[in-house]
């Protein structure tokens, strides 16, 4: 992969990586080695959940590897690495979202099929796959965490809409459920888009349909709880909706403080308290 500036257009990862036609990235891992107490642990639109040993990894091809057997129509949407610790959360479009163990899910061969992860209601779909600190039972003592953890979920719809929920109000469910209520959607805010687990010290990215890309910082979101429809993260244009968005780290905040510009300027105006 070459090496290149922010500003840089880059290269097409099809002249990196053999694709097929209607085949796309959907996530990097960066590893250091194939420990066989790690697993990737993968999830599906269709609310497939899968976790396979980091070591059945260990012999990748040029042409690359199966790694999940995927019905048709179905692709992936998520993948992480996980060391048997975590919980697993899952997204849908339609505002709901479950959290369970992920000891839950055995591990399995790469060629496995997975099992469900999300019970989904017809016309739903799995938009984010979340790993998140494994949840603390009550009257246990926590362990002491890095003070600039993720500590809550930000989810953000298409009409440009959004908020921060403590990760504390989403505890688990059994897999394969329909869940909980993560944000509630309408004709007003729309559907999920997106869900990032967020500190009050990171700075996200909002990036829209139109091509429009809006930054600003986590602790000027509204937090929420998980049965509102938020409020404004960004104005979308009129045939537009919003596509994404990116968590940035506060390590890399600090090495881009003097990159914000007018970019943060816009987006202190962008997010208004529109309960």
């Amino acid at each position: 992969v070459p090496q290149g500036s922010r500003t840089s257009r880059g290269k097409p990862i099809v002249n990196m990586f053999p694709l097929v036609e209607g085949e796309k990235i959907t996530v990097i891992l960066p590893i250091q080695g194939y420990e066989d107490d790690h697993y990737v642990f993968m999830a599906t639109r269709r609310g497939t959940v899968k976790k396979t040993r980091l070591s059945d990894f260990s012999n990748p091809r040029k042409a690359g590897i199966i790694a999940v057997d995927l019905d048709e129509g179905d692709f992936l949407v998520g993948a992480a690495i996980t060391d048997g610790k975590h919980d697993v959360m899952l997204f849908s479009d339609a505002g709901k979202a479950v959290r369970f163990d992920e000891n839950d899910v055995r591990p399995m061969g790469r060629t496995a099929r997975g099992v469900r992860g999300m019970n989904l209601s017809d016309g739903q779909e799995v938009i984010a796959m979340l790993v998140a600190p494994a949840e603390v039972a009550e009257g246990a003592v926590a362990a002491v965490e890095d003070a600039a953890a993720p500590n809550s979920v930000l989810t953000a719809t298409e009409n440009g809409y959004g908020k921060r929920t403590p990760i504390a109000e989403y505890t688990r469910h059994g897999r394969g459920t329909k869940g909980m209520i993560a944000i509630q959607t309408s004709e007003r805010n729309g559907r999920v888009v997106a869900a990032a687990l967020v500190s009050p010290e990171d700075q996200i990215m909002l990036i829209t349909t139109g091509g429009v890309l809006v930054r600003t910082r986590v602790s000027e979101i509204r937090e929420m709880g998980r049965a509102t429809q938020g409020v404004t993260l960004i104005n979308v244009d009129e045939g537009t909706h919003l596509s994404g968005l990116q968590r940035i780290a506060e390590s890399d905040s600090d090495e881009e403080g003097d990159d914000m510009g007018d970019e943060q300027s816009n987006s202190e105006s962008d997010v208004s308290p529109d309960a």
